[in-house]
């Protein structure tokens, strides 16, 4: 189960939204100080973290079809698409950096979206993941999309990038205070203040409880084979029933009443019509 576009845009607009994509995109920018020039692809809903890249060559938003699509930045000038997961409609080796989020957590085919993102990524490129915080508060709250699918711990994450054939780089958190925003003095500044103390302190004293996870990942074309192989489904496929072609492909004998005969289906033949007394 994921959060559609709507709850996504309406959280985004409210005052935890606020709160944490600021609090989450500084902790990109200490990541990825500076991306002139690069191809950048936001997966899920990364469209409030792409935008504080604006030095980027190019960004691409791809929002799945179970999510639903949004225009950004502005619908007159649109870079966001409607797209697969497990399908990527990009060639191989397109971007230099991906940013994943409310995506992993949320995607019935968390392994393929792995592999379409190692794919897609060129050699050495980088990903960032932005994942619910396992031991965090914010992955308890429904009110947020961060309360949606499946959190990950720190091990669990870096086990993750192993098996899809990334190294693990960076790992950070973000958003320490709980998601309280919208019951607090209407203040920005004093929220602000409060949420950056709390930031702080959640840093030093409590590092393994952040409400999310900001892992990056550099692509490795020299990992060895997964532990598990990321097959894609086989389409459905119809074949034709060698007895219904049989029964098709005979002739339809009828009585002398007028009434269809018995059809014998297999290597028999259909009996003689009864005669008329």
């Amino acid at each position: 189960m994921r959060p559609d576009i709507v709850e996504l845009t309406e959280f985004y607009a409210s005052r935890d939204g606020e709160y944490a994509r600021r609090l989450i995109n500084h902790q990109l920018r200490q990541i990825w100080p500076d991306l002139g020039g690069m191809e950048l692809l936001g997966i899920g809903f990364a469209t409030p973290f792409l935008a504080t890249f604006e030095e980027a060559g190019r960004r691409v938003a791809l929002m799945p079809a179970t999510q639903g699509v949004a225009a950004w930045p502005k619908p007159d000038r649109n870079l966001a698409v409607l797209g697969r997961e497990d399908e990527l409609p990009f060639d191989d080796r397109t971007f230099d950096r991906l940013i994943l989020a409310h995506a992993l957590e949320c995607s019935p085919h968390g392994n393929r979206l792995m592999r379409e993102a190692w794919r897609v990524l060129r050699d050495g490129g980088r990903m960032v993941l932005i994942v619910p915080n396992r031991r965090g508060l914010w992955c308890w709250s429904e009110k947020t999309p961060f309360g949606f699918g499946q959190p990950f711990s720190k091990g669990q994450l870096e086990r993750s990038l192993k098996n899809h054939l990334f190294a693990t780089g960076e790992l950070r958190g973000a958003l320490f205070m709980p998601p309280l925003a919208r019951v607090l003095p209407r203040g920005r500044r004093a929220v602000r203040r409060l949420s950056v103390s709390v930031e702080r302190l959640g840093l030093r004293l409590l590092p393994h409880f952040s409400g999310v996870l900001i892992g990056e990942a550099v692509k490795d074309v020299y990992a060895p084979t997964p532990e598990f192989a990321a097959i894609r489904p086989s389409s459905r496929r119809y074949v034709p029933v060698p007895e219904a072609v049989t029964a098709r492909e005979q002739p339809c004998q009828r009585t002398a009443a007028g009434r269809p005969a018995a059809r014998v289906v297999g290597p028999g033949l259909t009996p003689p019509a009864r005669p008329l007394r």
